[in-house]
């Protein structure tokens, strides 16, 4: 049998999470306490997450995330209030995208800086990143930035996350907001738009590593936590009908940010 060995170390707060590999099984474990067990390395080492994140004050689980958003919208994602104030607006800036450029046409495309400026014309951005994204959609690298977009949308990989980052650090752009805006609308059912903050939050109250993984830096693992994360929720939601990641999206809105009085339907 082999000797048990540590491959994986985080720090939650002030607290060591490791992940020791233990012949054919592994073995979670928080402080030096052992937390999970299983054959699966991801699988257990996000639950190794899970269960130390329950500890926290502000976890309420998926169980309470869903009562939450039925609070405000009764009739979940079908509900005609719900589409009123979450759904119909993004709908509507991915119907302009569409109509200027498909991903696959944008990718060598020229001069669309314009066009696609008057997308970001919603409040999903702050004025002020939208003041950065008018500077590269009207500057001399417009052209670069939408095309860098337009493969992360089709690859998602870390060379056009890349590209982004050359583009938009210069103007103080390089945000996630601004780099996950079209790929989002581009294609719901695959990619995630990131507030950085609101997420975060909501990965606290469901018990999810990306509470801990995010980073203000373009790193592509990053964005697959985010991923992992919408994915994770989908599961969680399946009685409720996600149609995309526009629905899973306003869900994490609802329940990191949402204010609104509950809904009379």
């Amino acid at each position: 049998m082999s000797k048990p060995q540590t491959i994986r170390k985080a720090k939650l707060g002030k607290i060591e999470l490791r992940l020791v590999s233990s012949g054919d099984h592994f073995v979670g474990m928080s402080d030096g306490k052992i937390i999970c067990q299983g054959r699966d390395e991801e699988a257990v080492w996000s639950q190794l997450y899970a269960d130390v994140l329950k500890s926290r004050p502000n976890y309420f689980g998926y169980d309470g995330a869903r009562n939450r958003f039925l609070h405000f919208f009764r009739g979940g994602f079908a509900s005609s209030e719900y589409a009123s104030k979450e759904r119909e607006y993004k709908l509507a800036s991915k119907r302009k995208l569409d109509a200027i450029a498909t991903p696959q046409d944008a990718v060598s495309a020229s001069g669309l800086g314009e066009k696609i400026w008057s997308v970001f014309q919603s409040n999903m951005l702050s004025p002020f990143e939208k003041m950065r994204v008018r500077d590269a959609l009207m500057g001399p690298k417009s052209d670069a930035f939408i095309q860098s977009v337009a493969r992360f949308t089709l690859d998602g990989g870390q060379q056009a996350l890349r590209d982004m980052e050359h583009v938009l650090r210069p103007i103080e752009a390089a945000k996630w907001t601004v780099v996950t805006f079209l790929p989002f609308l581009w294609r719901p059912e695959q990619h995630m738009y990131l507030k950085p903050e609101v997420t975060k939050l909501y990965a606290e109250r469901v018990g999810h590593p990306y509470a801990e993984m995010y980073s203000p830096d373009l790193d592509i693992a990053v964005y697959e936590s985010l991923l992992d994360l919408a994915r994770q929720t989908e599961k969680e939601l399946v009685d409720l009908e996600p149609r995309d990641r526009i629905d899973i999206q306003s869900f994490i809105w609802v329940i990191g940010k949402y204010d609104g009085e509950p809904s009379r339907e």
